[in-house]
């Protein structure tokens, strides 16, 4: 990453100028509006450990957005959060939501912690904590998280739980998504993100801009995270068809050409912690399976994966941004360079804020729906929402859809299109319900 710096607030600036420079009429006041954050709460407070001792933690919520509706985005735990991080996805959730055609606005919070390091006791007791410290912020019609990295559905429970003790007398099942069914969680939620994954590539590939790659059976795929995500993805994909030639966590990856089974996968993972080691396969780096011989590559980990620094070397013939932001905006000129497609993040992995949707309708509506209808349904979103950026996309190679002078001859790649459609849509809507005072 020599070549370029690395930071979440400069790539989703540069992302979304790169995006701008294609809407005619952006007023340069909307722009400012759209490209900062409407709330940002920092909190701190102090926790008594399980071996008494005392530890102030630190936590943020950030709202970018809320002109379609309520503000919507997952809480993650990790030693590294920071507001410039939590602010990049607080923006990437508003463009979702608009792109997926969902009532919310952008939202994301975080805790710097390592869950790795505190029992599930020091776990409980920092989420409640948290969730009073931004009792006044989340609300079933303001706010409403959702499990992030290293958060689950255990965590929304507690936060529920606690909102509700604070609350009572009222139905507050909506003012966190991604729980636990008893609770009210979504039949699919678990799933969403990783099937709509699927969703998006299965409708992209049978676009045919990939001649020898029109459908997913058959497909070569590297996975790298096999996490919620990855895993889930893994197991759609092969259901598919598709050999899954690569997987990886967090203390590196394994490849065979042969392809292997999810289940087994999941099976050795589960026995000894990690996919390294499994039988008959290449153990390799995360680093060297974003470079292995595969026809889909799906970046399921963690932040800028790919950089300026190996974009050139990655083989794949369309990569699906299963993580939030894991390529960087010059590794995107480089793929785009040599002919390697990407269906972004904010298209590729919204199953999850949409599944997160319909849970929250149903929490109002006192209901819980079929799975088939929750899959049924996210089918037809992730189809919209590709069908929608794919023909943008077409109408500016055609000259159906003419380019300002700064950018003319300059057709945009995917993420840009995918960035233009949501950014249209806010821009619109917050001039539809004007300007106040």
């Amino acid at each position: 990453m020599d070549n370029e710096t690395i930071n979440p607030v400069i790539t989703s600036q540069q992302q979304f100028d790169t995006a701008a420079a294609y809407i005619e009429h952006l007023q340069k006041g909307l722009v400012d509006f759209l490209k900062k954050p409407k709330h940002t709460h920092i909190v701190h407070f102090p926790i008594e450990m399980d071996d008494g001792t005392v530890k102030t933690f630190e936590g943020y919520r950030v709202i970018h957005n809320r002109v379609f509706g309520p503000s919507k985005g997952g809480i993650r735990y990790h030693p590294d959060v920071s507001t410039d991080e939590v602010t990049s996805f607080a923006k990437l959730m508003t463009w979702k939501s608009a792109l997926m055609h969902l009532p919310f606005g952008g939202a994301k919070g975080g805790l710097v912690c390592n869950t790795k390091e505190l029992s599930q006791n020091e776990l409980k007791r920092i989420t409640r904590r948290f969730t009073t410290e931004l009792f006044d912020v989340f609300g079933p019609d303001t706010d409403i998280p959702a499990p992030d990295m290293y958060t689950n559905a255990q965590t929304m429970a507690w936060i529920y739980d606690t909102y509700d003790v604070l609350n009572s007398g009222k139905n507050n099942r909506p003012v966190v998504t991604g729980k636990p069914l008893a609770l009210g969680g979504s039949l699919g939620r678990p799933e969403a993100t990783g099937k709509g994954c699927m969703f998006a590539t299965q409708r992209f590939l049978s676009k045919a801009l990939i001649p020898d790659l029109t459908e997913i059976a058959g497909a070569r795929v590297a996975i790298q995270g096999f996490g919620n995500v990855g895993s889930v993805a893994a197991n759609e994909f092969h259901r598919q068809g598709a050999k899954i030639v690569a997987v990886s966590d967090s203390s590196g990856g394994i490849y065979t050409e042969n392809g292997l089974d999810p289940d087994d996968i999941s099976a050795f993972k589960q026995e000894h912690g990690t996919v390294v080691g499994m039988p008959n396969t290449l153990t390799l780096s995360n680093a060297e399976l974003l470079e292995c011989e595969c026809d889909i590559l799906i970046p399921a980990a963690s932040v800028y994966q790919i950089t300026a620094d190996n974009a050139a070397n990655i083989k794949a013939k369309l990569i699906v941004e299963g993580a939030n932001d894991p390529t960087t905006p010059a590794a995107d000129a480089i793929l785009n360079q040599h002919g390697i497609y990407l269906i972004p993040d904010i298209l590729a992995n919204a199953g999850g804020v949409t599944v997160s949707y319909f849970e929250w309708v149903q929490n109002h509506a006192n209901e819980q729906w079929e799975l088939d209808h929750v899959n049924e349904k996210l089918q037809k979103k992730m189809v919209k929402a590709i069908d929608a950026v794919f023909k943008r996309w077409q109408d500016y190679r055609v000259g159906e859809c003419q380019c300002p002078e700064a950018v003319e001859g300059v057709p945009p790649d995917f993420r840009t299109v995918a960035l233009i459609v949501a950014i249209e849509r806010v821009a619109e809507a917050t001039l539809v319900r004007g300007l106040w005072p």
